[in-house]
């Protein structure tokens, strides 16, 4: 006896929830700087890591001293903040990770300069 109509859409309707489920549970939480927070110095944290597209990256800061800004390779570079930037400035940042590089800044003054800046890439 075959399987009907409605039983083949469930259980396609619940292989997709396992693929999903499982896709989401493979995600993992970084704290960009580890103990020492997002703060100079920190363009060498990512070294060594493996990312992943859907990955969160929490960015611990005091909103008094820094903030975060998600930029484009050219920002990056330049330490600039292109128009149409996201501005994150919580102190307690949480980031999702997209497919290829994801670049970071601090656009207060002076700290992209002094390396207070990540690139990251997410495959």
């Amino acid at each position: 006896m075959g399987m009907g109509r409605g039983s083949a859409i469930s259980v396609l309707v619940l292989l997709c929830f396992i693929f999903l489920h499982s896709q989401m549970a493979n995600a993992a939480t970084y704290t960009v700087g580890d103990a020492s927070g997002w703060t100079f110095n920190a363009v060498g944290w990512p070294k060594g890591k493996r990312f992943r597209a859907g990955d969160t990256l929490v960015f611990n800061y005091s909103p008094a001293a820094h903030n975060v800004v998600a930029v484009n390779k050219v920002g990056y570079d330049t330490c600039r903040t292109p128009r149409g930037s996201r501005v994150y400035s919580s102190g307690k940042d949480q980031i999702k990770l997209v497919r290829g590089q994801n670049y970071f800044i601090c656009n207060f003054p002076g700290h992209c300069e002094s390396s207070m800046k990540i690139a990251v890439n997410a495959v």
